[in-house]
């Protein structure tokens, strides 16, 4: 009954009939209800939206607005970005602007269009009658809803709208849009569809996909070979495909019922054809069902690939969200389920609260166990054929950890995939398949955004051959004195959390505990002065006996940072000074901040107190907080502290720009220069004796946990600077989300980017050698945008020897020697035409040719074992088993050549 649907929003069809898909598109249509038809046939799916006339799109790209200052206005409205910094807008955005002097008509007035002129100038039209702009002034891009129409399915199957998913096919998607149709035809003809690798059944669907491709306008040309593998894999049924257009749909319905992210317009064919095996036979026999769980997949690849998935050895590395994904697929499609068959899964973490949201193999009652353990059971409970066949690593996969994860370990794989978040972790794993020579698959999301990178033995380039941007860091002296946005306030405030509550007791913990501190680590330091002040201050002037001097402490910081250092920047830097070439100093990105007072009925003022009396108090074990201690007694307790008065000291210096020095580093001078005073310093400290037992506990900066005051130190903190500063505030959220740099994370993009992996991963188990047969993916949901290249291959070389002309893989190949002499490593090397200039191994330098005879008698004779524990004075260690060479040759023509490592490898 039609009448039900429209209790509903949206509506999802899966495998459902072309007739039924009609009807229900034209109903949903007419009585504005949301439409998303999901369809997967083996390696080919399709996806179609229809969100009805007049959709709303809220947020079409899902970038955060850009913001920037403003350098300059032009009478012809051509604004220009401050210090020529890039201002990120695009044709047809929307600008508002606030603080603009002169042309204050400008400010908070509706947002106006923009045509970019530069990377640093855009026009905002017609300013006349706006006033002369003088100086100053923000822009802050604004989102305006985009509205768009969408038909029904009946129009869009005889002109259908199709976003593309991969340039390299874009014939593809109007065949598959005819032969998708003809499979419903043969089904509603046959009451079936058509039998996996039957050429009967494929010459019927090939009859209908050319009759419906020359219906329309426009003639397509049909590929038989594509609409018959259409037809073989029509029963196939794949995890990864399920998985990708799965997160795919899910992304869809969220964007109909928010209006955020742009929808798919309005179908999308995707194809992963690369991923069908050549290593093994598939036929009628062999791909028809055998009444196991792998049914689905046997119609597209047969049986014998599935026996080949069955005896993998894989490593996964990590089981986070990823990873979760990932070994439910790999359960699914029967990985690693035969006699040879073993998945090793490494993870160091214990499962969080905040996991559970898109890590789908983690429940309530796992959080605090290990994610590794848990992952493992349950995919095991999945695919009880995988009981046994998993190994679960509680280790770093790290330098720290080679004697877990030795040579025996990794000989033994047959590939590797990383489920990883941090780019350090990927570029090790990286170095060591390289290393190992053992193809590994990498994959990563950032929100909507997600991508797949394939690294292949010989073929490819690694994952570290790239690398990303370095992550975005603020100027000191931004952050000291001359905060413009939210983000500077933010990181202010949590570098004032480590000053406050994880600096000084770990100092005062190591002044307790080393008997020769001060001689030994202040020494080297160069800091001297400024960490023995802290330690009085910790243990002597500043120490708390009980709760409320931790409330007057926290009480004193507020003075001391938002009202005091703000008087005293002030005084340096007066609100009318000049600069050297005459401009406002307190111009462009530098803007004048005002002191502040403090009000304990202002929340924000009364939170900072709050906080950071807490976290003072836990650092020195005081009970007491917390819930225990109301407002009231917190006011009461400040009522009757004397605040003094503040007087700037003219000897202090401030840095007035990051390009110039600053005034206030030592240049190398130590403090111990300083001696009277640091002899004051020393002796107003208690004795280390008379400290034996105390340990102070600093703070071990923890982001979901909302009762322990560390987010809400850094969101009253920060936001009391951004008073100071002017600067619009952020809430608890936006602070949590900065401070803890939350990376965001939603399933949809997780569980597209796993199917991706897989279909690479069947691809890497065929031991496909062709690199045009794999593809790296990235794709960004919200946009939509889908994008596939070819790996790039890796870098060759070449070096001319004794027979001719060598070519060299650069970044796979590697010389392999036994464990000679010297003198027969250089003999070895020779006659490849090949001499040695300069051999070492790691820091130590083994051997140069500009080394005088005496110096190399001794060495020429030992074997390069002897030669490195020798010269390093450090022995091989016993889980090691190759030893690693670089080395500077001259080839034959007498220059100096790039070539590869060389490998010693051990008997051991």
């Amino acid at each position: 009954n039609l009448e039900d649907l429209r209790q509903y929003q949206v509506i999802v069809l899966t495998g459902a009939s072309l007739k039924d898909q009609l009807t229900i598109s034209e109903f949903a249509h007419n009585h504005g209800i949301f439409l998303v038809v999901a369809d997967v046939y083996g390696l080919f799916g399709s996806i179609f939206t229809d969100f009805g006339q007049r959709f709303s799109i809220a947020d079409p790209t899902g970038e955060n607005p850009v913001s920037g200052i403003v350098a300059a206005i032009d009478s012809d409205g051509l604004v220009s970005a401050l210090d020529e910094t890039r201002h990120g807008l695009e044709d047809g955005d929307y600008v508002t602007f606030s603080e603009v002097q002169g042309m204050t008509a400008l400010n908070d007035s509706t947002p106006r269009k923009v045509a970019v002129k530069g990377p640093y100038t855009f026009s905002i039209g017609d300013v006349s009658g706006l006033g002369e702009y003088k100086r100053g002034g923000l822009y802050t891009q604004v989102k305006m809803p985009k509205v768009v129409d969408f038909e029904p399915l009946s129009k869009q199957l005889r002109k259908p709208s199709i976003l593309e998913s991969d340039f390299a096919k874009f014939d593809r998607p109007q065949q598959l849009h005819c032969g998708f149709q003809a499979l419903h035809a043969f089904k509603n003809k046959h009451g079936r569809l058509p039998r996996p690798h039957n050429d009967q059944d494929a010459t019927s669907v090939l009859q209908i996909t050319q009759d419906l491709a020359g219906q329309g306008d426009d003639k397509i040309d049909i590929d038989e070979k594509l609409i018959r593998e259409l037809s073989y894999q029509a029963q196939g049924d794949l995890s990864p495909m399920a998985a990708f257009f799965g997160g795919l749909a899910a992304q869809e319905v969220l964007k109909s019922v928010s209006g955020k992210f742009h929808p798919i317009m309005q179908w999308l064919y995707f194809d992963s054809l690369e991923s069908l095996p050549v290593s093994v036979q598939r036929s009628e026999d062999l791909c028809k069902p055998k009444g196991s769980r792998y049914d689905g997949q046997i119609a597209v690849f047969g049986a014998d690939f599935q026996e080949k998935l069955a005896n993998v050895n894989q490593f996964l590395v990590g089981a986070g969200a990823i990873g979760c994904e990932m070994l439910k697929n790999w359960a699914l499609i029967g990985l690693a389920t035969g006699p040879k068959g073993n998945i090793s899964v490494a993870d160091m973490d214990q499962i969080e609260k905040s996991n559970l949201n898109r890590q789908f193999l983690f429940r309530p009652k796992d959080v605090g166990k290990l994610k590794a353990d848990c992952a493992a059971a349950a995919v095991q409970a999945m695919n009880p054929e995988l009981e046994g066949k998993i190994t679960t690593l509680r280790d770093r996969v790290g330098p720290e950890t080679e004697h877990i994860f030795n040579e025996t370990f990794w000989e033994g794989l047959d590939g590797v995939t990383n489920a990883l978040d941090n780019v350090d972790a990927r570029q090790y794993v990286d170095r060591r398949c390289v290393f190992f020579r053992k193809p590994l698959v990498d994959s990563g999301t950032l929100g909507t955004k997600g991508n797949s990178q394939v690294v292949l033995p010989r073929l490819t380039e690694s994952y570290s051959s790239s690398q990303d941007p370095p992550e975005q860091s603020f100027p000191q002296c931004t952050l000291r004195s001359f905060p413009n946005k939210i983000e500077h306030t933010i990181a202010w405030a949590k570098e004032k959390f480590h000053q406050y509550f994880v600096g000084p007791p770990e100092t005062v913990n190591l002044y307790v505990a080393q008997s020769n501190y001060i001689e030994q680590t202040l020494k080297q330091s160069g800091n001297e002065i400024p960490t023995l002040e802290s330690i009085r201050d910790f243990l002597v002037t500043e120490k708390p006996f009980n709760f409320d001097d931790c409330i007057i402490w926290a009480r004193q910081q507020f003075e001391k940072e938002f009202n005091n250092a703000i008087q005293q920047l002030l005084y340096n830097f007066p609100k009318d000074s000049i600069t050297s070439s005459g401009a406002p100093f307190w111009s462009g990105p530098k803007r004048a901040p005002e002191p502040l007072r403090f009000d304990a009925n202002n929340s924000t003022h009364l939170g900072f107190v709050i906080a950071t009396a807490n976290l003072h108090a836990f650092n020195y074990g005081i009970s007491g907080g917390n819930d225990e201690v109301s407002e009231a007694h917190y006011k009461q307790v400040m009522e009757n502290m004397i605040i003094p008065e503040f007087s700037p000291n003219p000897t202090v210096k401030i840095q007035a720009d990051e390009n110039e020095p600053d005034p206030n580093v030592q240049n190398g001078k130590s403090s111990f220069d300083d001696n009277d005073e640091l002899q004051k310093l020393v002796s107003s400290l208690p004795p280390r004796k008379s400290l034996a037992g105390l340990k102070l506990e600093p703070v071990e900066f923890e982001k979901d946990d909302d009762t322990n005051h560390h987010i809400d130190f850094i969101t009253a903190a920060s936001n009391l600077r951004a008073q100071n500063y002017a600067i619009a505030e952020a809430d608890r959220h936006k602070t949590k989300f900065i401070a803890g740099k939350i990376i965001p994370a939603i399933a949809t993009t997780t569980a597209l980017v796993t199917g991706l992996v897989v279909l690479e991963l069947y691809k890497i188990i065929d031991g496909k050698d062709d690199i045009e047969q794999y593809k790296n993916g990235f794709v960004n949901l919200a946009l939509p945008f889908f994008g596939f290249s070819e790996p790039i291959a890796s870098p060759k070389g070449k070096y001319l020897s004794k027979e001719g002309e060598v070519t060299i893989d650069k970044l796979w190949d590697r010389f392999e020697v036994e464990d000679i002499t010297l003198q027969d490593f250089l003999d070895h090397f020779s006659g490849k035409g090949l001499d040695v200039m300069m051999l070492s191994s790691g820091v130590s330098l083994l051997y140069a040719s500009f080394y005088p005879p005496n110096k190399l008698k001794d060495r020429m004779g030992l074997k390069l074992s002897q030669l490195v524990e020798t010269i390093s004075k450090k022995p091989i260690p016993d889980h090691q088993k190759n030893v690693i060479f670089e080395m500077t040759v001259e080839d034959q023509t007498g220059e100096d050549v790039e070539v590869p490592y060389v490998m010693l490898k051990l008997r051991k």
